[in-house]
Order: C-alpha cells, then structure tokens, then sequence
C-alpha cells in the first residue's frame, strides 16, 4: 500500500513523498493515498547532509593524477519519516553509481 509523507520546502509549499513501506513506530491510522507523518526536517536541511558525500566523491576523483573531465556520480535517495533523507539502497549494499569521463587532447 501506499502513503504520504509531507516534507516541508523552505519557502514554499509541503511536498508529498510516497512512502510504500510505513516505517516502525508510525501508526497506520491513514487510509492508502492518505497523509500519514510530516517528515521532521525540511527537505533542504535534509539533503544539507548529503553534501559531504557528494564533496568527497568530487574531491577524492578531482585529486587523480590523470583527474577527469566529467565525474557523474549518482545515488537513489529515499525520504522517510523518521530518517529524512537516506541513500536508497539495493540488497544489503548502499545504491552508488560513478562515472568519469577523460576526452582526448585533439
């Protein structure tokens, strides 16, 4: 089933984030489609703390000897409830995808 997580957005309207597994300690007292928790951050402090991460990929891949041109690095983020804003994961493992990218000298 699905619910509703409202995240407030400084400066602008709640946004709502389906959740499909109600975490523990959430009473399910919401019907599927309804709200059921207000996240308890904003949706900017949240991924405030993503920011370190991220930093540390660029800078860590930027620091090569041969650094690349391009460095894409993408992850799934999951809201949640209790949590905020956590790096989704696959099985047991955390869900991190990194490209780099060198173009030749012409």
């Amino acid at each position: 089933m699905v619910y509703l997580i409202r995240v407030p957005v400084e400066g602008s309207e709640p946004v709502l984030v389906e959740a499909a597994d109600v975490a523990d300690g959430i009473v399910r007292v919401a019907r599927p489609g309804e709200v059921i928790a207000a996240a308890g951050e904003s949706l900017q402090a949240a991924l405030e703390r993503l920011r370190p991460m991220a930093e540390a990929f660029v800078t860590q891949l930027s620091g090569l000897a041969h650094a690349p041109d391009e460095i894409t690095v993408d992850f799934g983020v999951k809201v949640d409830a209790e949590a905020g804003v956590v790096i989704a994961r696959t099985a047991a493992a955390a869900n991190f995808s990194v490209t780099v990218k060198w173009n030749r000298a012409a």
